[in-house]
Formats: structure tokens, sequence, C-alpha cells
């Protein structure tokens, strides 16, 4: 059994036009929803073995408040280029070259992709993940390999604004 995490990166900041949409940082409602988020997780004791980001300064950031909410090593935290403005095939791609020994994997990433990977790999639930939405789906697989074919079971589906 595989347990995913897919995780959209909290609210960021719009106001300084003059960065590049990379370095965006978390605005004041990101920061809250993100430890309001993880504080869900740790609080139902869904701590992931891995957790990979997007290089975007607010999906790193999202990543980070997650690590130190769950006690996960932050310098543990594996960074992927593809998980930046990628399609979902990427996103699969990254999924099953994970290593077979680490049985959660959370993804921290981007919209549209991580929607229509939600859709792809689960009964289709939703039209789109708001920010720091949470979607949490079990694979009857056992090696992250399979993800390429395997359809999950949806056991999560959170969002701030849900109320954890």
């Amino acid at each position: 059994m595989k347990t995913l995490f897919l995780v959209r990166h909290a609210k960021s900041e719009w106001a300084n036009e003059n960065l590049a949409d990379i370095d965006r940082p978390l605005n004041a409602r990101g920061y809250k929803d993100a430890h309001f988020m993880s504080e869900q997780m740790k609080k139902n004791k869904l701590i992931p073995d891995l957790m990979i980001a997007s290089p975007a300064i607010r999906a790193t950031s999202t990543a980070l408040i997650f690590a130190r909410n769950l006690n996960y090593d932050c310098a543990a935290i594996r960074l992927k280029k593809m998980l930046y403005e990628t399609t979902e095939k990427e996103y699969l791609k990254i999924i099953s070259e994970t290593e077979n020994s680490k049985n959660s994997l959370m993804l921290f990433a981007h919209n549209p992709t991580l929607t229509m990977l939600s859709n792809r790999l689960t009964k289709p639930f939703t039209e789109n993940i708001p920010t720091c939405g949470i979607v949490g789906i079990r694979f009857k697989i056992n090696e992250w390999k399979e993800i390429m074919t395997a359809t999950g079971e949806l056991f999560l589906y959170d969002f701030p604004k849900k109320g954890g």
C-alpha cells in the first residue's frame, strides 16, 4: 500500500509585479493557512515518509511550514524543477521514481496540474483544488512505478475554508 498526498501551495502574494512568478512568496493568509492545514495533518497523524516540492518560493515555503509542524527534517525536502510549470505526466514520473522504501509521499506543487492529476488518479472529484488544499489518495500497489496505471482511493480532501 502506498499513500500520496498532493498539496497545492498556500496563497501567494501578487503585490510586487516585478517579481518573476517562481519568486512570489506566500502572503499573510498563505502563512496562516499552511500552519492551519499542517496542524490538521499532525492532529490526524498523517505524516509522510518523503516530501518533494516545486522550487517556486510559494511551494517551498508551504513545504517548509508543513515540515516544521510535522517534525519532518526540513533539509530532507527534495526540490524538483519538474514540479514547476509542467504536466501531470511529469508529476507521475517524479512519483513513479520514488524509492519503494517510502510508503507515503507528499508533493507540494501547482494548479491546474495537481487537480488534473487528482482527477486522473481517483474518480473525478473536483474542478479545482483550492490554495493549501490537500488530497490524500491510497493505492493498493507495492511499487511507486505502478502509479502510472493505478487508480487510488480518495481518503482525504481538505482545504482551509472547509475548516480542517
